[in-house]
């Protein structure tokens, strides 16, 4: 069982990915509508303003990271660039090999990846 400080730190995290997810989808529907570019690349902006919001609060607040920007920026990224890859590879297994619907196969990864986001991060990332 995680100690309180670990207990405290996992549940900003969890915010914060809420808060990315909230910008992503904000960001990426304001570009649609107000700027009237199409789904792929509305949602490309949305994503790429998250990951900025990931990244600031978890460097500040989550982790509390005092370490350069210069070494947090670069492993962030790599960590945020396995995830998608992983997040891809999952569902191509799992819809197109397995023959699962999208909805269950992305809700497993939805449940498998921020678990590792936040190992990696925690451990090598903001230390």
């Amino acid at each position: 069982m995680p100690n309180a400080d670990t207990a405290v730190r996992i549940a900003r995290y969890g915010v914060s990915g809420v808060l990315s997810a909230l910008t992503h989808f904000t960001v990426g529907l304001a570009a649609s509508v107000l700027l009237g570019l199409p789904p792929v690349p509305a949602s490309t902006a949305g994503f790429a303003a998250s990951i900025a919001v990931s990244y600031l609060l978890q460097r500040a607040w989550v982790f509390r990271s005092g370490a350069a920007h210069t070494v947090t920026g670069p492993r962030f990224l790599t960590v945020t660039a396995a995830a998608f890859g992983l997040n891809t590879a999952i569902l191509w297994v799992g819809t197109s090999l397995a023959g699962a619907s999208y909805p269950l196969v992305q809700a497993v990864a939805i449940m498998l990846i921020p678990g590792l986001n936040y190992l990696l991060n925690s451990r090598w990332t903001f230390i």
